[in-house]
């Protein structure tokens, strides 16, 4: 007598109609799946089943990779702040400017995780449960702003400083959410060039302020 198959959703069934990647492959897969999973419905309404079905993959297979939710959410946010911790560590700030600056960096994480960056940027702080890693990395981003700012000198005092970079990278990584959601990327130099000379002139009306003849002058 035939066996009847398995209605178990958590029998491993990955070596039939998986195709079998290197683990480090499969985990890059299961992250950008997860993201847009994520993205979509939310960290409550994302089930682990849900990430399993839309990669393709067993249950078990996602929990070898995975212990449970949380670290596959804190998975997503990583695969973007660690990647854009290792290209600004130990680099001249006057350097990345000179190829492009900050903007040409971040665009080129953004599109190769572009569901976690949206993820990072727009969502993981109202979940309770990672508002703080969104908030910390906010800060370091802060600081590498506020690094680009003091090459130029002309923002001075800490505070003034501060609320500059934090200012300038909210308005850089909301422009490359916006990029990525209605941008074409046959025309990301059209964009890193706008958004770059948007940042410049930022700084140098906060540095310099001229306002128009038709600004009332304030009291």
């Amino acid at each position: 007598m035939e066996s009847m198959p398995s209605t178990d959703p958590n029998r491993d069934t990955s070596s039939r109609g998986t195709a079998r990647l290197p683990a480090e492959a499969r985990r890059a897969q299961i992250i950008e799946t997860a993201a847009g999973a994520f993205l979509h419905a939310g960290f409550d309404a994302t089930s682990m089943q849900d990430v399993a079905q839309n990669a393709g993959i067993s249950r078990v297979l996602l929990y070898r990779n995975f212990d449970n939710k949380r670290h596959l959410y804190r998975a997503v946010l990583a695969s973007v702040t660690d990647e854009f911790v290792a290209e600004f560590q130990d680099r001249d700030m006057a350097d990345i400017r000179r190829h492009g600056g900050i903007v040409r960096v971040a665009l080129g994480i953004a599109r190769r995780h572009p569901d976690a960056f949206r993820l990072l940027w727009r969502q993981a702080a109202n979940e309770p449960a990672f508002a703080e890693f969104a908030r910390n990395f906010r800060l370091v981003l802060g600081r590498y702003a506020e690094a680009m700012i003091a090459i130029d000198g002309r923002v001075t005092g800490p505070q003034l400083r501060r609320w500059c970079a934090t200012t300038l990278a909210a308005h850089l990584f909301e422009g490359l959410c916006a990029w990525l959601d209605d941008g074409d990327p046959a025309h990301d130099n059209d964009y890193t060039l706008l958004q770059m000379c948007g940042l410049f002139a930022m700084v140098d009306a906060w540095g310099d302020p001229h306002p128009p003849d038709w600004l009332p002058r304030l009291p």
